[in-house]
């Protein structure tokens, strides 16, 4: 496929409108009034505004292992049509992700289908279990080149072992990215531990679980001079711990997930478990704290948590149903909403938390790249008048539990290219 391309009427990070001329996946031209040399396709932008294409740190493509939820090729059309060109997928499949010949899996598979880059991220500890360090340098050695290790869905609680693997993945120059629960706080919690959970008579999950790993983790972050990334924060509390880590000049980043930029434990009076996730959502003074930490950057990047889930997880009784929701083709319009609309991103905001800073994170120097002449041509475009009804069977993921189904939402990605290929456009995954 092409990968020369001539893109028209545009407005990179929303400013002047111009053209945009890519020759071998490279910018080769900015400027008004370009031409497609012959047999270059053109693109009509629509006065779109031009952003670098969107990386997610984290997301559950389920495979190998759990394919009637989710599989590489489902998830990555979902990534392309959300803007995505790059995407970090958890080990908690089946195998886990633990050695070179499972991330090798899905880093191939990720090839094989072409829409986005995929990054397996490896486990820290064999199994997922907690009790034995998985052998993190083989996995960074691997075709896949892992750059993240995590054991996300469980936390490492021992302090030993996650101090062994700071270091080590200091050494490969990695980062471990922590699930930060206590699980001896959260056994059987059901939702965030205040009046809703009271009210609803289910087990209450505090969010001092979250906030003490954190804190845990940036003393040991700094002890091993490591990169620590703290997955899905979701407590105003875990956002003092981080600010006063940086300040301390502790090499920790962080990631807030859509949904808990926008929805609060009050979505639970119903006991619709589409509303279940792992970490709870949390009380509108939460929500509120994220959206200005994610703004002031103390939380560096917005990253989804898509989980897919087949209806036989999801479509029962609140206890039993498995915790997750999807987030790929909803999170920017969701972004829009709570940080573009109220002023607290403006759409150079945007770029630095949905791309320039996760591909940063991620160890990813091919993406979240300037919109110049010479970078890759590796973009989101993107309506910002667009308003859109979200339905979960129309979304590309092979479930459909989102949070958002009936939601009407402002902006929508219109088109992704991906090196000069388009790989999404007009709702559609271009294979």
């Amino acid at each position: 496929m092409s990968c020369d391309l001539l893109i028209t009427g545009v407005r990179p990070y929303g400013g002047e409108v111009v053209d945009v001329l890519v020759r071998d996946g490279i910018v080769e031209s900015v400027g008004s009034g370009l031409e497609a040399p012959d047999g270059v396709p053109a693109l009509d932008g629509g006065g779109a505004v031009l952003l670098p294409g969107f990386v997610d740190l984290h997301v559950h493509l389920r495979e190998p292992g759990g394919e009637e939820s989710e599989d590489v090729a489902t998830g990555s059309a979902a990534a392309a049509l959300g803007g995505f060109t790059a995407v970090f997928a958890m080990p908690n499949t089946d195998p886990v992700a633990d050695t070179a010949v499972v991330v090798e899996h899905v880093w191939r598979r990720g090839v094989e289908v072409g829409l986005v880059d995929v990054h397996p991220v490896g486990a820290v500890t064999v199994g997922l279990e907690g009790a034995r360090m998985a052998e993190l340098g083989t996995m960074a050695a691997s075709r896949a080149q892992v750059r993240m290790f995590s054991d996300d869905g469980r936390c490492v609680n021992d302090p030993l072992i996650m101090r062994r693997a700071l270091e080590y993945a200091s050494a490969l120059g990695a980062v471990v990215a922590q699930h930060a629960e206590d699980h001896r706080l959260t056994g059987g919690a059901q939702a965030h531990e205040g009046v809703v959970a009271s009210r609803l008579g289910l087990q209450g999950w505090p969010a001092t679980a979250e906030e003490t790993v954190v804190a845990r983790d940036c003393a040991l972050a700094r002890d091993a001079g490591a990169r620590l990334h703290v997955c899905h924060v979701s407590s105003a509390r875990t956002i003092e711990v981080i600010r006063a880590a940086k300040a301390a000049g502790v090499r920790v980043s962080a990631e807030v997930t859509p949904h808990h930029l926008l929805l609060t434990d009050s979505r639970l009076r119903g006991y619709d478990p589409v509303n279940k996730v792992n970490p709870p959502l949390r009380t509108a003074e939460d929500t509120r704290a994220m959206r200005e930490a994610l703004a002031e950057g103390v939380i560096d990047v917005v990253a989804t948590d898509h989980a897919p889930h087949a209806v036989q997880y999801k479509d029962t009784e609140w206890q039993a149903a498995r915790p997750g929701m999807l987030g790929l083709q909803t999170a920017l319009s969701v972004l829009v909403h709570t940080m573009v609309e109220p002023g607290l991103l403006d759409w150079r905001g945007v770029a630095r938390v949905l791309s320039e800073r996760p591909a940063e994170i991620g160890g990813l120097p091919d993406q979240g790249r300037p919109i110049a002449e010479g970078e890759p041509a590796t973009f989101a475009l993107v309506d910002p008048d667009a308003q859109w009804t979200v339905r979960g069977e129309a979304l590309a993921s092979r479930a459909s539990n989102t949070p958002y189904e009936g939601m009407r939402l402002p902006g929508a990605v219109v088109a992704t290219v991906l090196r000069g290929r388009i790989t999404a456009r007009d709702g559609k995954a271009q294979e």
